[in-house]
């Protein structure tokens, strides 16, 4: 089965985007593998976002914010779909992506900018990846060789 690579992104790569590399890189599918990247990425990862990705499956070793620049980058993996999860991000110029991926947004509020308890702050971020779930679920079970970027901003609307 061929595997596709996904690339989430967001302007910190700290809170949403993580959550999309891990939900696509732990999906049950095992079609897609996910990553992730920020515009003007943090130096650390939210912790609420980091905890829900760890309890997904995936490695902690690999949850790290980095610039999207080092996925523009002649070794780096070629990306099949690139998804911006922040408005920040999407209204921003982009670097060049080798291989003309598939692109779409799907924003979500930022979760890390909820104000209250813990358990109205861990909400916020269930609730973004609860969505991205949701679109991920969806995207996986397409025929993802014959998607294009109208198709991937569907499943957007569809929701």
């Amino acid at each position: 089965m061929k595997q596709y690579n996904i690339l989430f992104l967001c302007t910190h790569n700290s809170a949403r985007s993580i959550l999309g590399e891990a939900l696509a890189s732990t999906h049950p599918s095992g079609r897609l593998i996910g990553y992730s990247a920020g515009s003007t990425p943090g130096t650390s990862i939210n912790p609420i976002a980091e905890k829900l990705a760890i309890e997904m499956g995936m490695d902690p070793a690999k949850l790290k914010s980095k610039s999207w620049d080092v996925f523009g980058e002649p070794n780096a993996p070629k990306m099949d779909f690139i998804i911006t999860v922040c408005d920040n991000a999407a209204g921003e110029v982009c670097p060049f992506w080798p291989g003309n991926p598939v692109t779409a947004h799907w924003g979500f509020p930022d979760p890390s900018q909820v104000q209250g308890s813990d358990l109205e702050k861990k909400t916020a971020f269930i609730n973004v990846m609860n969505g991205l779930k949701q679109r991920i679920d969806i995207l996986a079970s397409m025929p993802l060789d014959k998607l294009d970027s109208m198709s991937l901003k569907e499943i957007h609307t569809q929701l």
